[in-house]
């Protein structure tokens, strides 16, 4: 039998984020795990086990302390190989998050396991698990098993519910760890973040906001407008709270020596050669749908495009709704409703 062990770790603010507990939904109900273990680090642990509360885990290992609270790849692989060790797990789930997704496959090579990430689905054949995951640009999917153990899974977000805590709290035990001094080379001074509103890709985003070349494309005057184009964007962004993605073909206009956003990198691109997110709406403006450019849509439910050709790729089903307009006087409008 199994022995489940759900890693979590809490934010700045002592709260879990969504996908961790998206990711404590798949043990719950993919698994029908009824006898798993919880693990929470990080700063405020021991209050985060409130938004736990309910979940069914007759455990729940909470490590909290300076030395824990902060990300650092020293002190977490230490005490995620000690809490796998003490809860003797064979199978570890955990979501994916910049902190773990950087740190447990280290944490999978000391405990002498295997380890899977990208991991968007989870079902059971018997006592056997079985995993889903897309290959080959989500073209591909496959699922399949291993026997090596411990096994360490790593959830992507954007695939099950939230879970809602529920209950009481029981089975929470502190583990004091002590972090030896070789784990300390590395010293925290602070951390420098962008506001919230520099940060224009936001994976918990509602909305998906993606920008195609035709923003830097001479407009109806037969002039470019890049400063009204980025304005638009940049205030829909704000008022919407939205995530910004973009075609390949716009962000590959600056190595062609032409005017680009600059609120636009490499980093937004969506696609077949960039990423594939998994915002619950979608809106596309000024681009054409193409297959590459769509393939990164197929996990946005709702999806919507602005478009002044009715014949452009979004046309041919692959758009819930398209606007015939113009993206630049859509766009102002919505600001101006928005407020």
């Amino acid at each position: 039998m199994e022995k489940i062990l759900y890693l979590l770790h809490t934010e700045t603010d002592g709260s879990i984020s969504r996908v961790g507990l998206e990711g404590l939904t798949a043990v719950r109900e993919s698994l029908l795990a009824k006898d798993f273990t919880v693990a929470i680090l990080g700063k405020d642990a021991q209050k985060a086990t409130g938004l736990v509360a309910g979940c069914g885990a007759v455990k729940i290992y909470t490590i909290e302390g300076d030395d824990f609270s902060v990300s650092r790849y020293a002190s977490d692989a230490y005490a995620l190989t000690e809490v796998v060790k003490k809860s003797e797990s064979t199978l570890i789930v955990a979501p994916t998050t910049a902190r773990f997704s950087r740190v447990l496959p280290g944490v999978a090579g000391r405990t002498n396991g295997t380890i899977d990430t990208h991991i968007n689905g989870l079902s059971l054949e018997g006592d056997n698990i079985q995993v889903k995951r897309w290959f080959y640009r989500q073209r591909m999917v496959a699922t399949f098993s291993k026997t090596k153990r411990p096994w360490f899974l790593v959830i992507d977000s954007g695939i099950f519910t939230p879970f809602k805590a529920e209950g009481d709290v029981v089975g929470v035990e502190k583990l004091d760890l002590t972090l030896p001094a070789e784990f300390k080379r590395t010293e925290i001074v602070g951390v420098e973040a962008p506001s919230a509103d520099a940060a224009t890709i936001k994976p918990d985003a509602d909305l998906l906001f993606v920008a195609g070349a035709g923003w830097t494309k001479k407009q109806a005057d037969g002039q470019i407008h890049i400063k009204d184009a980025e304005g638009h964007i940049l205030t829909f962004l704000s008022k919407a709270q939205a995530s910004l993605g973009s075609s390949k073909s716009l962000v590959d206009q600056s190595s062609e020596g032409q005017e680009v956003l600059t609120c636009m990198s490499h980093l937004n691109q969506v696609g077949q050669t960039g990423s594939t997110p998994r915002h619950p709406k979608g809106l596309s403006t000024c681009c054409h749908g193409e297959e590459p450019h769509t393939v990164g849509w197929r996990f946005i439910n709702e999806r919507r495009a602005i478009n002044l050709d009715p014949n452009c790729g979004w046309a041919q089903g692959k758009t819930d709704v398209l606007y015939v307009a113009d993206a630049f006087e859509v766009m102002k409008k919505v600001n101006e409703l928005l407020g």
